[in-house]
């Protein structure tokens, strides 16, 4: 999955209105914002193989700290506390935990049988929606026109950053999907783990554009 996940943090507005669409979609976002960095500490492996499927070209042998089951629930506890701490917002921090162990619940459907549930062995599962390249483009693309039309209904722009700001965000988002897909494989996994650091780049886009819009129907406080 890739834009599933922002599909999740679009949709997540709708039910935490006054958090920040920023912390919401690093919810779902924060395995794949982990991992890169796991993988430039040598903590967790990946492999780049030759596939005509453009969803089955990484391998990955081992990442259980940034997207086994227990640790996404181990991370998405810890950010829903630190969360309430600071703002004592309860219903957002449950929204912010379930946020996170989505991306596993995602990954499940998608990925072929590598997903860890506990780090240091165990089994591993997957259902291989990655197996069909149509199908994993229909689904995806079907999440990511849902959540954003929940955010759309959920918020309008204050000013034209707002808009703007938005509307250029998924442009370059659905871009980044395409490439990916169309693109070649990239070159080794050091590539691999730079490129996927973007994803805290985009994070501060989020949080940009997001205060320059306003939730609808919602009163200040």
């Amino acid at each position: 999955m890739f834009i599933g996940h922002f599909a999740v943090g679009f949709a997540s507005k709708r039910v935490a209105p006054r958090a920040s669409l920023g912390t919401l979609m690093i919810a779902p976002l924060l395995a794949d914002l982990l991992w890169p960095v796991f993988l430039l500490l040598g903590i967790e492996q990946v492999r780049i193989v030759r596939s005509a499927n453009p969803f089955t070209t990484l391998e990955f042998i081992a990442y259980p700290w940034s997207h086994s089951l227990l640790m996404l629930c181990v991370w998405g506890g810890l950010f829903a506390l630190l969360y309430f701490w600071r703002t004592r917002d309860s219903v957002a921090a449950w929204v912010i935990a379930a946020g996170v162990v989505s991306h596993w619940v995602l990954d499940w459907f998608a990925h072929q049988p590598d997903l860890p549930l506990i780090p240091g062995g165990g089994p591993k599962v997957g259902l291989g929606l990655w197996n069909s390249p149509a199908a994993t483009i229909i689904v995806e693309a079907l999440m990511f026109v849902v959540g954003l039309a929940i955010y759309l209904r959920t918020t309008r722009a204050r000013n034209l950053a707002g808009h703007l700001g938005m509307w250029s965000f998924v442009v370059v988002l659905l871009a980044f999907y395409v490439a990916s897909i169309a693109g070649p494989p990239p070159p080794n996994d050091r590539a691999i783990a730079i490129m996927g650091n973007i994803g805290w780049l985009l994070a501060i886009w989020i949080f940009w554009f997001d205060a320059q819009r306003e939730p609808i129907g919602v009163s200040p406080g």
